[in-house]
């Protein structure tokens, strides 16, 4: 039995809509997953890249291995919680883009932290994810 995602942008609350998530998500009771931070370190130890835009590229696709590895999708993603250093609107706006296509096009809710280290000293970026299992 499969539920939705319910996904809400109240006219009480700014549009999140247009920004590519949502302000709220309901989720009917069902198996959840509680992804960790995925961050930019590869599964064959390869150095962590520099750039922002590569560090986003590995975690994006760290995200999407651990979405498959629990049988899930961007649409079973409940809500991301973003943490980056040096957080600034031009950083946000370059990481935007990479967030949009770990969503699919989908809107789950989403919040962005601004930190001042990560677990490694070369990371730039972790993304954690609650995700509904399909079932």
């Amino acid at each position: 039995m499969t539920t939705d995602i319910t996904r809400m942008n109240p006219s009480t609350l700014p549009d999140a809509g247009a920004a590519g998530y949502s302000q709220i998500s309901i989720v009917e009771p069902s198996k959840l997953a509680f992804i960790s931070g995925q961050v930019a370190w590869s599964v064959d130890g390869k150095p962590t890249p520099s750039t922002l835009g590569e560090q986003a590229e590995m975690v994006i696709q760290n995200c999407r291995s651990a979405l498959q590895a629990v049988g899930a999708t961007a649409k079973d993603i409940v809500i991301a919680r973003v943490y980056m250093t040096d957080l600034t609107e031009e950083r946000l706006g370059e990481l935007f883009p990479y967030v949009h296509a770990l969503f699919d096009g989908n809107q789950p809710s989403l919040t962005g932290i601004g930190v001042a280290a990560l677990a490694g000293p070369d990371l730039q970026l972790e993304i954690e994810m609650t995700v509904r299992i399909p079932g």
